[in-house]
């Protein structure tokens, strides 16, 4: 688990702590002390939703970094397409083009997308390319 915000690794270090897992605090980005390509799946939801296109692709060029060549990310996004989006001020200003943009722009290929499950953002998956 990485995050930036000390008080939620805490948190979830207190209510989920387990043998296998490891709780990182990140400087924004990064993934201090992850190494080249050690993660086989790579899961986010409710971050980058909040998360403008500067740091989306901060974050995938770290992720390309980690991820091993054949692993899966699965990436919740806003998707300003839609309407509660729109509402949402706390919501980037993203949408399915640009994020896929970003995901091919950083090397990766996208796999599978959800754009309908959700009412304020979309999902999507994706590979080194």
């Amino acid at each position: 688990m990485v995050d930036y915000h000390a008080e939620l690794i805490e948190e979830l270090r207190r209510s989920f702590n387990r043998r296998n897992m490891q709780f990182i605090r990140n400087a924004g980005t990064d993934f201090p002390g992850v190494p080249d390509n050690a993660i086989d799946f790579l899961f986010s939801f409710g971050c980058f939703v909040h998360l403008d296109p500067p740091l989306i692709m901060a974050y995938l060029a770290n992720m390309r970094r980690i991820l091993k060549a054949k692993a899966i990310a699965v990436v919740h996004y806003s998707d300003q397409n839609k309407i509660l989006a729109q509402l949402n001020s706390g919501f980037s200003d993203n949408t399915p083009e640009r994020m896929r943009k970003m995901i091919q722009d950083a090397g990766f290929q996208v796999v599978e997308e959800d754009l309908t499950t959700m009412w304020h953002s979309s999902i999507v998956r994706f590979t080194k390319a």
